[in-house]
């Protein structure tokens, strides 16, 4: 499959890879989530599959594809230096997604999505 090239969704509807750092500096990881048939496939690297895909059947929907709407207040809390890139595709769509932990709002999309980065659900996303 090339970088631009969507998958064969007839096989697999999730196909997803976050890049984790814990710190700027700090060494990157990454993971990989692939799904169909209604459950993950072995090709998973995440620390719990199961998880992860529940999460972005929840809230992938909302997370990767943002309705536009009015500004949303945030909180102006620090939740660390975490980030996450997750890339791929999503029921046919393509994801190109970013996390931090910056804001109020930050923090929500993370905890949210904790599974799918390398943590659990409430979690930092540390791996």
């Amino acid at each position: 499959m090339t970088e631009n090239a969507s998958p064969d969704t007839s096989t697999s509807d999730v196909d997803l890879t976050i890049r984790l750092t814990e710190a700027p500096g700090a060494p990157e990881y990454t993971f990989r989530l692939v799904a169909g048939d209604g459950g993950p496939s072995a090709a998973c690297t995440v620390p719990d599959p199961a998880a992860a895909l529940e999460s972005v059947r929840r809230h992938g929907e909302a997370v990767f594809f943002p309705q536009p709407g009015p500004p949303r207040l945030c909180t102006q809390q620090y939740g660390g230096p975490q980030t996450a890139v997750v890339t791929g595709w999503y029921l046919g769509r393509e994801v190109n997604s970013r996390f931090s932990r910056t804001d109020g709002c930050e923090i929500a999309r993370w905890r949210a999505m904790a599974p799918l980065l390398g943590g659990t659900a409430g979690g930092t996303g540390a791996v």
